[in-house]
Formats: structure tokens, C-alpha cells, sequence
């Protein structure tokens, strides 16, 4: 038997070029070795300047690192230096990109505003035009983008596969001893796509490293296979996330199955959580889960995260249920102004436990945490800090208390550092 200690932790990044997604003064780095990055996209009409710029800024405020909205009439494309005008009054400085289909060469020859407010550009290459047409309306995008020095993704849809591509990937495939099955073509021809339509950007100017790929589908097994063979065949940085994901519990089961097998291998810089909102849902959402799997996976920190117990019968009240809820909202909408003021605060974690059998032991083991009395247990519900027992909560207001500790710790221990690092 092996005396080597058990191997924990992510898979090495994959080695990519590096490219710098900028607004002002504001500078994201993806690939090459960067963070992951989050990212999300607007359904408001980019057309209403206003109501979009609220969106991008509820979302940027969920952590959202990038804004894409859509430019598709002379209206949006009218609209987007006024929503980069009143994100600037309201201090929001995320870069935002600009998604294209069909008429994006008209757009962005005809409004170079738009085009100089945004800070990377969306290009389908299965959308911007048929036949001769093709070759000539995806150089004149290309040229804009070297024009004002932006990056740009190249994004394949398989619900959008540039349909001459595909046909001659069919031929190809009919030439073969052994043809290969339907669905091996059509991986095929999503990632030959995206390398191909990479290499032709370069081959106008656009520098290798101004350049992102993806090729999106919707199923997890599909996805997973595409990008493995993308991450084969190119260096270029990666955007990953299922085309449509689906609504609720499914989009996010769906997003992390397949999400989290490429991330752990190494496949990966940036990613969005393709959720369909709910009837009056919040698209802020996205970001969340978008995080939430970065987190739980070790890649990324960006909130204090919270430990909670799913109950049992030993937990028939649903006070621990409540204050968890309570907890992790509250860190969540602090984050905006503790990332600045407690650096560090985002690796906390907090314990809210239901009853005695894991409480003391799981609360131990977080920064702080709390066991709350489970059924037939004495009403009393002990809060350790930092490994100790420090205290004892009783009564009514047990949730309070404890929200009140949670934020003397953060004071206390992060704001240290923060004076610390202003010595």
C-alpha cells in the first residue's frame, strides 16, 4: 500500500493565453493561470437605457465580474453608451460585452460609440452571415474590434452551427472507412468551428491574445466531451456553461454536473450559470450558483459560506432552519462593502447547527458557529469561536445575538488585517 498522502484539491489549470477584459481603471485577467471568473448576462431591452443599467448593476453587485447584454436593433446599439454613462454616475465600473448575431457588422461599423463603450465583443459564427456574405461581415467585426483594441469570444452554439461548416464536416465524414457516429460529427464540427474562426480572426489582425472560445450545448455529457477535445486541439482561454441550462433545481443540478467535471480537470476560465428565471425571479440568481460552484470546488472565495445541517427528527423546530437562511443572507448582502473593508472575511465559515449530535463538533471546526437545541434538548443553544466555547445564547432573540457575534468577529479579526495592511 501507498505511504503517499491522499490527493486533495483541484486538478493543475490547463496552461492558456491570457487576456485582459478592461473598463477605466478596472482590469480582469482570464486565462492563463487567473482566477475563474464569473460572469452573467442581462434579459432586460438593452433599448431602455435605464432599466438595463439597473439590471447590470443589481447583477455586478451579486458579483457578477462581466455584464454581455444584447445589441440587436439600432435602438440597443443606440442605448449602450448611455447604460455605460449611468453605470458610471451610479459607480459601477463592470466592463460589459456586447453580444452580436446577424446584424453585428452593421451595428458596429454604424455606432462606433457602442462599440468604444464596450469592453469585448460576443461574435456567433454561425450568425453573422451566409455565403459570401459570410467571410466578408465577420472580417468587418474583427476590424472594429482591432480598431478599438478589444478582445473578443468567439461563441459556437450548437442551436446556431454554421450550417456550410457542418455540411463539409459531413462530407468529410462520409470519405471515412468507418464514419463516425452523428453525434461525434457534430462535436466535431462545433470545435472545428470555434479554432477555425479563431485562426481566421488572427489571420485579420487580431491579436492570439484577444481572443476567448466556447462552444455551448445543452446537455452535460455533450459539453463535457466538446471542451475536453476544445482544451486538446488550442491555448485559447475557455468560457464554459451549458447553452440552456433550464429552470430551478434542474438548471443548477444540470450546470454543476457538467461545470464541475471540466473544472476539476482543469478546463475553464470563465463561466456562466445559464438559468431560466422563474415567474418574478431574481436574476441575480446566476451569479450566485455561478459562485457558489466555484467555492464549494476550492477555486474561488467570495462570500462567507454557511454550514447547516439538512434536520431530522431530532430537529422539529425550524428555528436553526430560519436562522441559517437569516446568517447567510445577511453575509451575502454585506459582501459589497466587507470585500473592501475586512479583507480575508470571504473564507469564513459559519456553523448553524440543529441539535447536539454534530452541533458542537461541526461548529468547532468553523470560524463561528452555533449548536440551537434540537428536540427535547435544553433550551440553550452554545456558540464556539475559533474551535472554544466562548458563550451561551438564551431566549427570544437568539438569531440577533448571534448575528450581533458574527459581526464582532469580522470587526474584530478582518478589520485588523485591514488596519494591518494600511501600516
Amino acid at each position: 500500500m501507498s505511504s503517499s498522502p491522499i490527493a486533495s484539491g483541484p486538478w493543475a489549470r490547463r496552461q492558456s493565453r491570457r487576456v485582459l477584459i478592461s473598463y477605466g481603471a478596472r482590469e480582469i485577467a482570464v486565462g492563463g493561470g487567473a482566477p475563474v471568473m464569473v460572469q452573467s448576462m442581462t434579459n432586460t431591452d438593452t433599448a431602455d437605457a435605464i432599466g438595463t443599467a439597473i439590471q447590470i448593476k443589481d447583477l455586478a453587485r451579486a458579483g457578477s465580474e462581466v455584464v454581455r447584454l444584447t445589441v440587436n436593433t439600432p435602438e440597443a446599439a443606440a442605448a449602450v453608451p448611455a447604460i455605460r454613462e449611468q453605470l458610471d454616475r451610479m459607480g459601477v465600473d463592470v466592463p460589459l460585452v456586447g453580444d452580436f448575431h446577424y446584424n453585428g457588422h452593421t451595428l458596429l461599423t454604424e455606432y462606433p460609440e457602442c462599440a468604444k463603450a464596450l469592453s469585448k465583443y460576443r461574435i456567433n459564427p454561425g450568425n453573422v452571415g451566409k455565403g459570401a456574405k459570410r467571410d466578408t461581415q465577420f472580417a468587418q467585426m474583427i476590424e472594429v474590434a482591432c480598431k478599438y483594441d478589444k478582445p473578443v469570444r468567439i461563441g459556437v452554439n450548437w442551436g446556431s452551427l454554421d450550417q456550410a461548416l457542418l455540411a463539409r464536416i459531413m462530407d468529410e465524414n462520409a470519405g471515412r472507412a468507418e464514419p463516425w457516429p452523428a453525434q461525434a460529427v457534430m462535436y466535431e464540427a462545433l470545435v472545428t468551428s470555434a479554432i477555425e474562426n479563431a485562426q481566421r480572426a488572427e489571420e485579420l489582425g487580431l491579436a492570439g491574445d484577444k481572443i476567448i472560445l466556447s462552444c455551448k450545448v445543452s446537455g452535460v455529457q455533450d459539453l463535457i466531451a466538446v471542451y475536453r477535445e476544445l482544451a486538446r486541439r488550442c491555448d485559447y482561454p475557455l468560457h464554459l456553461g451549458l447553452t440552456e441550462a433550464g429552470m430551478g433545481s434542474k438548471g443548477i443540478v444540470a450546470s454543476t454536473a457538467a461545470l464541475s467535471v471540466l473544472l476539476q480537470e482543469g478546463i475553464g476560465d470563465t463561466i456562466r450559470i445559464s438559468l431560466t428565471p422563474e415567474p418574478g425571479g431574481d436574476r441575480t440568481r446566476e451569479v450566485v450558483v455561478g459562485q457558489e460552484i466555484l467555492q464549494t470546488m476550492g477555486l474561488r472565495k467570495f462570500t462567507p459560506m454557511v454550514i447547516a445541517c439538512p434536520g431530522c427528527g431530532r430537529t422539529t423546530s425550524t428555528v436553526f432552519q430560519d436562522l441559517a437562511d437569516k446568517i447567510q443572507t445577511y453575509l451575502r448582502d454585506q459582501m459589497p462593502v466587507w470585500k473592501g473593508k475586512y479583507p480575508g472575511v470571504e473564507s469564513m465559515n459559519v456553523a448553524v447547527m440543529g441539535c447536539i449530535v454534530n452541533g458542537p463538533g461541526e461548529s468547532k471546526h468553523a470560524n463561528i458557529g452555533i449548536s440551537l437545541p434540537g428536540t427535547g434538548e435544553s433550551p440553550a443553544a452554545p456558540v464556539f469561536i475559533d474551535g472554544e466555547k466562548r458563550m451561551t445564547l438564551r431566549g427570544e432573540r437568539i438569531a440577533e445575538e448571534f448575528q450581533s457575534v458574527v459581526l464582532e468577529y469580522v470587526q474584530t479579526r478582518y478589520g485588523q488585517a485591514d488596519q494591518k495592511g494600511q501600516a
